[in-house]
C-alpha cells in the first residue's frame, strides 16, 4: 500500500503546497489518483471533519484545508476522468438566489470532493432554473442548497418546488444547510437531508443515494 501519510499531512494542516508536491510526488511514483483520494485526501478531510465537530478545529482551520483540497483535485481531476474513475456519487451545489454567502458552501464543496464525490459548485446567487438545468446536465444524484440569510431561505423551498415541477424528485434527492436552517424547516421544504455543520455533508449525500 502507497505511503500517503505525508499529503493527509498536508491536508489536515492545510499546506496547499505541501499538498500539491507530495501528491505530485506520490503520483511519479506510480500511485493510482483514484487511491490519492481514498487513501490520501478522504481521510483527512474526514479527520479534520471530526475535529471541526469536537470543537478542536474551527472555521479557518476547515478553510486552508479545503484550500489544500482544490489543490491537489486541480492536479487529479484530469487523470481521474482520464481513468475513467467513477466518483461516489454526481452533486450539484450553491448558494440559493439572493444570497452572496459561500463561505459554508465551500467547504461543503471542498468535504465532498475529499470524499470522493464529483461536484458541480453553481456558486452564489442561484435561481431555482439553474439548479434545475445543472441537475438536468450534471445527472446529479443530490443537489445541495445553502443560505445564511433568513430573507433567502424562501428561495430553498422555490428550488426544491422546481425540481418537482421539472420531474427530478423521484431521482435526485435535497440537501440543505446553513446558519438559519433547521432540520424542522427542511423537513417542511421537502428536503431529504438536513446538515447541522459542512462536515456532515458527505455522510449526509452518502445516506442520500445509498
Amino acid at each position: 500500500m502507497a505511503d500517503l501519510s505525508k499529503v493527509r499531512e498536508a491536508v489536515i494542516s492545510g499546506n496547499e503546497k505541501a499538498a500539491a508536491a507530495t501528491v505530485k510526488e506520490a503520483l511519479a511514483a506510480g500511485v493510482d489518483p483514484v487511491v490519492v483520494v481514498t487513501d490520501g485526501v478522504s481521510p483527512a478531510m474526514a479527520e479534520v471533519g471530526k475535529r471541526f465537530e469536537c470543537g478542536e478545529a474551527f472555521v479557518p482551520e476547515l478553510l486552508i484545508a479545503s484550500r489544500a483540497t482544490k489543490a491537489i483535485f486541480e492536479i487529479i481531476r484530469p487523470l481521474l476522468a482520464k481513468k475513467g474513475a467513477q466518483p461516489v456519487g454526481r452533486v450539484v451545489v450553491g448558494t440559493v438566489q439572493g444570497d452572496l454567502h459561500d463561505i459554508g458552501k465551500n467547504l461543503v464543496v471542498a468535504l465532498l470532493e475529499g470524499g470522493g464525490f464529483e461536484v458541480t459548485d453553481l456558486g452564489v446567487n442561484v435561481t431555482p432554473e439553474k439548479f434545475v438545468q445543472a441537475a438536468k446536465e450534471k445527472n446529479a444524484q443530490v443537489v445541495g442548497l445553502s443560505a445564511l440569510l433568513t430573507t433567502t431561505m424562501p428561495a430553498m423551498k422555490a428550488t426544491v418546488d422546481a425540481l418537482k415541477s421539472a420531474g427530478l424528485k423521484e431521482k435526485v434527492k435535497v440537501m440543505i444547510g446553513g446558519a438559519p436552517v433547521t432540520r424542522t424547516f427542511a423537513d417542511e421544504v421537502g428536503a431529504e437531508g438536513y446538515g447541522e455543520t459542512a462536515a456532515a455533508a458527505v455522510g449526509i449525500a452518502k445516506k442520500l443515494i445509498s
